[in-house]
Order: structure tokens, then C-alpha cells, then sequence
């Protein structure tokens, strides 16, 4: 039964995490400028937003959800202004160069940065919330060891995506260019600017009733 729940919390956490969005792209140019390490910090961070939301969800904590709801647009404006300082950054900045297998200097700001891109992002506590009934998981408010469980599974289900998508961007990071970078440079920051307008786009939708 505990087994279950545990691998119920997996499931959820590879669910949340799969999507592809502004922190996929982060991630996997971080992991082909940076390498490895930064690229798992980078998924790191963004893994523990995803748990401090599926806290919520599960433990039912009605005042942070209420906040999160009421204050949904606010939020993301927030998370749409930083996505295009993100995105004007990549495009402006000199190119990097593609690292060794020398350990970058700034893994604490790669898991600080993930992080707080993800938990700019409210809608992920409405998909917890949506993908917990769709599995039974059900809060009454009251914190269980059951609830922990489910929410160390959803940590170790988003970890191990990210630990998936930086091994497959290392396994052809070799093989990229200076040519190949810039590319990956501008499609990242053009992707980016992107998820951008989408999500400053949805909040004027539902400013004029249109959602």
C-alpha cells in the first residue's frame, strides 16, 4: 500500500515535470553550455518548486491555494517579466562557449533561478490539484505520513525526469558547433520570449472576460 502511494507520487511528479516549457529549454542549455552538473541543479530547482506546490495540493493548505488563485494574474505577470529578461539576455549576450567537464561556478543560481521561474507559475498547483483527483488522492487538511510519502515520490518523479533530459542533451553535447550553439542560443531565447506573450496573452484574455 505505502509502495503505491509512493509510486503514485512518482507518476504525478513525472507528469507535472514532462510538459515542455520555458524551464525545459533553461535546462537543457544550461547542460550543453555548462554541462552536466548544471544542468541537473537547473531540473533540481525546478523539481522543488513542483514539490512546495504538490505540498499544497496535498496537504490541503486552503490559505496558499486561495492566495495562488486570487492572485493568479499577478503571478504571472511576474513569470512572464522574467521570462523575457531571460529570453532578451539570451539574445543579447556573447555567445558562450561549450564547457569541460569542469564543474560550473554557479550551481546555486542555476537551482535558484529553475526554482523560482517554476513556482511563478500557478497554474502548476491547479494540474496537481486536477492530476491528484484524477489518481484518488483526496485532502481533508490533515497532514498523514501517507501525504509525505506521495510527496517524496513526486521530488523523485521530477528528479529522475530531469536527470533523463540532461543525459540525453549529454549524450549529443559533443557533437554541437559553434554554428550549432548559436542556434541553440536563439531558439531557446525565442521559445522563451514565446511562453512569454502566451502567458501575459492569457492574462489579458481573462482581463477582457474572454476567459
Amino acid at each position: 500500500m505505502l509502495e503505491w502511494i509512493f509510486v503514485k507520487g512518482v507518476l504525478v511528479g513525472l507528469l507535472i515535470a514532462a510538459p515542455v516549457g520555458p524551464v525545459n529549454v533553461l535546462v537543457i542549455r544550461r547542460t550543453l553550455v555548462n554541462g552536466r552538473l548544471a544542468g541537473l541543479f537547473s531540473g533540481l530547482g525546478s523539481a522543488l518548486a513542483d514539490t512546495a506546490f504538490g505540498a499544497i495540493a496535498a496537504f490541503g493548505i486552503s490559505m496558499l491555494q486561495t492566495f495562488l488563485e486570487r492572485e493568479r494574474d499577478v503571478v504571472s505577470l511576474v513569470g512572464a517579466a522574467i521570462l523575457c529578461v531571460m529570453g532578451f539576455k539570451l539574445l543579447y549576450r556573447p555567445l558562450p562557449s561549450i564547457a569541460g567537464d569542469k564543474d560550473p561556478a554557479g550551481l546555486v543560481g542555476d537551482l535558484t533561478s529553475a526554482f523560482f521561474l517554476t513556482i511563478t507559475n500557478p497554474i502548476t498547483v491547479l494540474s496537481f490539484l486536477a492530476i491528484f483527483a484524477a489518481f484518488g488522492v483526496k485532502s481533508d487538511g490533515t497532514v498523514l505520513a501517507d501525504d509525505w510519502l506521495l510527496i517524496a515520490g513526486v521530488l523523485a518523479g521530477a528528479a529522475f525526469w530531469w536527470a533523463m533530459v540532461v543525459e540525453a542533451v549529454c549524450l549529443f553535447r559533443d557533437r554541437f558547433t559553434t554554428t550549432g550553439l548559436a542556434w541553440a542560443n536563439r531558439i531557446a531565447a525565442y521559445i522563451i520570449l514565446a511562453f512569454a506573450v502566451g502567458v501575459a496573452g492569457e492574462v489579458a484574455l481573462r482581463f477582457w472576460g474572454y476567459l
